[in-house]
C-alpha cells in the first residue's frame, strides 16, 4: 500500500502503458492515411495528410497525458484514504479488509491473520502521511511519456510521404510500415502476458487494421 502513496516502486510507465499508447498513436494516424485516395492525391492532399495526422496525435497525446495524470492522483488519494480508514479501525477482521481491497487477490489468498495484523501494525507506523494526494515528478515524466509514445508513433508512419514523391510508393512503404509496427507491438505484448507472441502478434495486425476500417466507415 506504501508504493499507492508514493510511487516509489513502480516504473514511469508499464510495459503495457507503453505498448497500448503506440497502438493508440498507430490507429489514430492509420485512419489519416487510409483514407487517402491514391487515385486523386497529390502533393496538396499529403500535405493536408501530414498536417492533419501530426495534429489528431498532438491533441490525442495531450489528452492521454492528462488522463494519466488524473489515475495517478486517483490512485494516490485511494491509497490516502485507505490508509486514515485503517488507522480509525480497531476490528481486525475489518482492517484486514481494507488491506485485502489494496492487495492483488492472489497475495491475498496466501496470506494469514498474523501476516495481516503485520502489515496493520507497519502501516500504521508509517510517519508523514500526506493529508491529499499531489502530483510529483515521476507522474510528470509518465505523463511526458504517455504523450511522447503517441505523438512519435506518428512518425514512422508518416515519414515516406514526405521521402518518396510517388504517393502510390509513399502509401506502399508507409502499410508496410505500419503492419510491421502492429506487429512488433503485439508480440511485445504477447511477451508481457506470456501468451503466443507471434499469434498474438498477427492479432494485433488484424485487430489494428479492423479498427481502422471501422473508424474511417464512421466518419472518424
Amino acid at each position: 500500500m506504501l508504493h499507492i502513496l508514493t510511487n516509489s516502486s513502480k516504473p514511469v510507465l508499464q510495459p503495457i502503458e507503453r505498448i497500448s499508447e503506440i497502438l493508440f498513436g498507430l490507429i489514430m494516424v492509420l485512419t489519416f492515411t487510409c483514407s487517402l485516395s491514391v487515385a486523386d492525391a497529390g502533393r496538396t492532399e499529403v500535405r493536408a495528410l501530414l498536417v492533419g495526422a501530426l495534429g489528431c496525435n498532438l491533441a490525442w497525446g495531450i489528452i492521454d497525458a492528462v488522463f494519466y495524470l488524473m489515475d495517478c492522483f486517483a490512485i494516490q488519494g485511494r491509497g490516502i484514504l485507505t490508509l486514515q480508514s485503517l488507522r480509525q479501525v480497531s476490528n481486525p477482521a475489518q482492517a484486514q479488509g481494507l488491506i485485502a481491497q489494496a492487495l492483488p487477490p492472489v497475495l491475498v489468498s496466501v496470506l494469514s491473520a498474523s501476516d495481516f495484523e503485520l502489515m496493520q501494525q507497519k502501516l500504521n507506523g508509517i510517519a508523514d502521511v500526506p493529508e491529499r494526494p499531489r502530483l510529483n515528478r515521476k507522474d510528470w515524466v509518465g505523463a511526458a511519456g504517455v504523450f511522447l509514445s503517441v505523438v512519435l508513433a506518428t512518425f514512422p508512419v508518416v515519414i515516406p510521404y514526405v521521402l518518396i514523391s510517388d504517393v502510390k510508393a509513399a502509401v506502399r512503404v508507409s502499410n508496410g510500415v505500419a503492419i510491421l509496427m502492429l506487429f512488433l507491438a503485439g508480440y511485445a505484448f504477447g511477451k508481457y502476458a506470456g501468451h503466443r507472441p507471434l499469434s498474438l502478434a498477427t492479432a494485433m495486425v488484424l485487430l489494428g487494421a479492423g479498427l481502422v476500417a471501422i473508424t474511417i466507415f464512421l466518419g472518424g
